[in-house]
C-alpha cells in the first residue's frame, strides 16, 4: 500500500512531538537494531530514527534499507531523522492505522 499525500502530512503532523527512539551510530544499520525497529512499530506504528553526527551512513539510504527490508514507510526525512510507519497486525495496537485507513 502507497501513502498518499493527505496521509503522510497526517503521519507527519501526528510525528512531530515524537522523540526519536533509536539512534544509529558508529556501528552503522545492523540486523539486530532491523529487528528492534520492526518490533517498534508493531508496537507504535509511528516513529522516528535519528542518524548521528559520528555515523557513515547517510539517510537517504538507510530509508530504503528499511522499506525493503521491515516493509514499513518512510513518511519524512529531516536532515539525520527519519519518520517510519507500519500499521499494526494487532488491531488492539492500531492507532494511526485505522485513521490512515479512511483518508483517500
Amino acid at each position: 500500500m502507497e501513502l498518499k499525500g493527505k496521509q503522510k502530512r497526517f503521519l507527519r503532523s501526528q510525528a512531530h512531538h515524537l522523540n526519536p527512539i533509536f539512534q544509529i551510530g558508529k556501528g552503522g544499520l545492523n540486523e539486530a537494531m532491523m529487528m528492534q525497529i520492526g518490533e517498534a512499530l508493531e508496537k507504535r506504528e509511528l516513529i522516528k530514527v535519528s542518524l548521528l553526527q559520528n555515523t557513515d551512513e547517510v539517510a537517504e539510504d538507510v530509508a530504503e534499507i528499511l522499506e525493503e527490508k521491515i516493509d514499513c514507510h518512510v513518511v519524512q526525512i529531516i536532515g539525520r531523522v527519519l519518520v517510519l510507519y507500519k500499521p499494526s497486525s494487532k488491531e488492539k495496537l492500531q492507532h494511526f492505522s485505522s485513521m490512515v485507513k479512511t483518508m483517500k
